[in-house]
Protein backbone atom coordinates (compact mmCIF):
# COMPACT_ATOMS: atom_id res chain seq x y z
CA UNK A 1 0.00 0.00 0.00
CA UNK A 2 1.34 3.39 -0.89
CA UNK A 3 1.05 6.62 1.00
CA UNK A 4 -2.20 9.12 0.47
CA UNK A 5 -0.37 12.29 -0.23
CA UNK A 6 -2.74 15.43 1.20
CA UNK A 7 -1.92 18.58 -0.65
CA UNK A 8 -3.69 22.10 -0.46
CA UNK A 9 -3.21 25.60 0.45
CA UNK A 10 -2.14 26.19 4.10
CA UNK A 11 -5.52 26.36 6.27
CA UNK A 12 -6.92 23.54 4.26
CA UNK A 13 -6.58 21.13 6.83
CA UNK A 14 -4.02 18.78 5.74
CA UNK A 15 -2.39 18.31 8.89
CA UNK A 16 -5.95 17.87 11.25
CA UNK A 17 -7.54 15.36 8.46
CA UNK A 18 -4.54 13.34 7.80
CA UNK A 19 -4.18 12.64 11.80
CA UNK A 20 -7.63 11.72 12.34
CA UNK A 21 -7.60 9.29 9.08
CA UNK A 22 -4.24 7.24 9.90
CA UNK A 23 -5.59 6.84 13.67
CA UNK A 24 -8.59 5.53 12.24
CA UNK A 25 -6.53 3.33 9.58
CA UNK A 26 -3.87 2.43 12.13
CA UNK A 27 -1.33 3.16 9.58
CA UNK A 28 1.81 5.88 10.27
CA UNK A 29 1.41 9.27 10.03
CA UNK A 30 3.34 12.01 8.34
CA UNK A 31 3.81 16.18 8.04
CA UNK A 32 6.47 16.84 6.25
CA UNK A 33 6.69 20.30 7.88
CA UNK A 34 7.19 18.78 10.92
CA UNK A 35 9.78 16.52 9.51
CA UNK A 36 11.55 19.40 8.47
CA UNK A 37 11.61 21.10 12.21
CA UNK A 38 13.07 18.28 13.41
CA UNK A 39 15.78 17.91 11.09
CA UNK A 40 16.66 21.23 11.04
CA UNK A 41 15.75 21.94 14.56
CA UNK A 42 14.10 25.41 13.35
CA UNK A 43 10.74 26.42 12.65
CA UNK A 44 9.39 26.80 9.39
CA UNK A 45 9.26 30.76 9.67
CA UNK A 46 12.67 30.78 11.24
CA UNK A 47 14.10 28.75 7.69
CA UNK A 48 12.57 31.12 5.29
CA UNK A 49 13.27 34.27 7.43
CA UNK A 50 17.17 32.97 7.94
CA UNK A 51 18.08 31.06 4.42
CA UNK A 52 15.01 32.00 2.47
CA UNK A 53 12.09 30.28 0.44
CA UNK A 54 14.24 28.38 -1.88
CA UNK A 55 16.67 26.69 0.93
CA UNK A 56 13.66 25.54 2.72
CA UNK A 57 11.88 24.24 -0.75
CA UNK A 58 15.33 21.73 -1.20
CA UNK A 59 14.64 20.88 2.65
CA UNK A 60 11.08 19.92 1.90
CA UNK A 61 11.80 18.19 -0.99
CA UNK A 62 14.48 15.86 0.93
CA UNK A 63 11.26 15.18 3.38
CA UNK A 64 9.03 14.25 0.75
CA UNK A 65 11.76 11.58 -0.78
CA UNK A 66 11.95 10.63 2.83
CA UNK A 67 8.58 9.96 3.31
CA UNK A 68 8.17 8.16 0.42
CA UNK A 69 10.63 5.31 0.99
CA UNK A 70 8.96 4.79 4.43
CA UNK A 71 5.74 2.39 5.23
CA UNK A 72 2.25 3.32 3.93
CA UNK A 73 0.60 6.21 5.61
CA UNK A 74 -1.14 9.25 5.56
CA UNK A 75 0.95 12.57 4.82
CA UNK A 76 0.42 16.26 5.34
CA UNK A 77 2.50 17.90 2.92
CA UNK A 78 3.66 21.74 3.02
CA UNK A 79 1.15 24.36 0.71
CA UNK A 80 3.75 24.69 -1.25
CA UNK A 81 4.88 20.84 -2.11
CA UNK A 82 3.82 21.07 -5.47
CA UNK A 83 5.96 24.21 -6.59
CA UNK A 84 8.49 21.51 -7.08
CA UNK A 85 7.61 19.24 -10.11
CA UNK A 86 10.01 16.51 -8.58
CA UNK A 87 8.22 16.82 -5.94
CA UNK A 88 4.89 15.94 -7.68
CA UNK A 89 6.62 12.72 -9.30
CA UNK A 90 7.98 11.74 -6.08
CA UNK A 91 4.24 11.37 -4.44
CA UNK A 92 2.48 10.16 -7.35
CA UNK A 93 4.65 7.17 -7.76
CA UNK A 94 4.85 6.53 -4.18
CA UNK A 95 0.51 6.78 -3.88
CA UNK A 96 -2.28 8.60 -4.39
CA UNK A 97 -2.49 12.88 -4.23
CA UNK A 98 -5.64 14.22 -2.85
CA UNK A 99 -6.31 17.88 -3.40
CA UNK A 100 -8.33 19.51 -0.20
CA UNK A 101 -10.04 22.15 -1.71
CA UNK A 102 -11.06 25.27 0.27
CA UNK A 103 -11.89 28.54 -0.87
CA UNK A 104 -10.44 31.89 -0.50
CA UNK A 105 -12.77 33.07 2.39
CA UNK A 106 -12.40 29.80 4.73
CA UNK A 107 -8.81 29.80 4.23
CA UNK A 108 -8.86 33.65 5.39
CA UNK A 109 -11.00 32.89 8.67
CA UNK A 110 -8.73 29.62 9.48
CA UNK A 111 -5.86 31.62 9.09
CA UNK A 112 -6.83 34.75 11.11
CA UNK A 113 -3.27 34.83 13.09
CA UNK A 114 -0.87 34.05 10.41
CA UNK A 115 2.05 34.98 12.71
CA UNK A 116 3.63 31.14 11.87
CA UNK A 117 2.84 31.36 8.21
CA UNK A 118 6.15 33.72 6.42
CA UNK A 119 4.69 33.87 3.06
CA UNK A 120 1.20 35.74 4.25
CA UNK A 121 3.69 38.21 6.19
CA UNK A 122 1.99 41.26 4.65
CA UNK A 123 0.27 44.37 5.21
CA UNK A 124 -2.47 44.32 3.14
CA UNK A 125 -3.53 40.79 3.83
CA UNK A 126 -3.61 39.82 -0.16
CA UNK A 127 -0.83 37.80 -0.29
CA UNK A 128 -3.33 34.62 0.65
CA UNK A 129 -5.45 35.26 -1.87
CA UNK A 130 -2.32 35.75 -4.64
CA UNK A 131 -0.53 32.50 -3.35
CA UNK A 132 -4.25 30.91 -3.57
CA UNK A 133 -4.78 31.70 -7.22
CA UNK A 134 -0.77 31.11 -8.43
CA UNK A 135 -1.02 27.31 -7.09
CA UNK A 136 -4.54 26.30 -8.47
CA UNK A 137 -3.70 24.68 -11.48
CA UNK A 138 -0.79 23.17 -10.02
CA UNK A 139 -2.72 21.75 -7.25
CA UNK A 140 -5.36 20.30 -10.20
CA UNK A 141 -2.41 18.99 -12.09
CA UNK A 142 -0.74 17.28 -9.44
CA UNK A 143 -4.08 15.73 -7.89
CA UNK A 144 -5.36 12.29 -8.34
CA UNK A 145 -8.38 12.77 -6.35
CA UNK A 146 -9.98 16.33 -5.38
CA UNK A 147 -12.06 16.36 -2.21
CA UNK A 148 -14.01 19.68 -0.46
CA UNK A 149 -12.36 20.66 2.46
CA UNK A 150 -15.15 22.88 3.30
CA UNK A 151 -17.58 20.78 5.58
CA UNK A 152 -16.81 18.57 9.14
CA UNK A 153 -13.81 17.81 9.67
CA UNK A 154 -15.13 14.10 10.75
CA UNK A 155 -16.88 14.29 7.45
CA UNK A 156 -13.38 15.11 5.44
CA UNK A 157 -11.80 12.58 7.07
CA UNK A 158 -14.17 9.97 5.91
CA UNK A 159 -14.14 10.54 2.31
CA UNK A 160 -10.16 10.34 2.47
CA UNK A 161 -10.18 7.20 4.22
CA UNK A 162 -12.47 5.90 1.44
CA UNK A 163 -9.70 6.36 -0.47
CA UNK A 164 -7.22 4.08 1.42
CA UNK A 165 -9.79 1.51 1.07
CA UNK A 166 -10.38 1.73 -2.89
CA UNK A 167 -6.30 2.35 -3.38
Amino acid sequence: MGHLWLIGMMGSGKTTVGAIVAEHLGVPFYDTDDLIEMETGRTIGRIFHEDGEAAFREVESRAVEEVASADGGVVATGGGVVLDQRNVEVMKASGTTVLIDVGPELLSARLDDASTRPLLDDEDGTRLGDIANERAGRYRDAADVVISGEGPVDEIASEVEGLWHRS
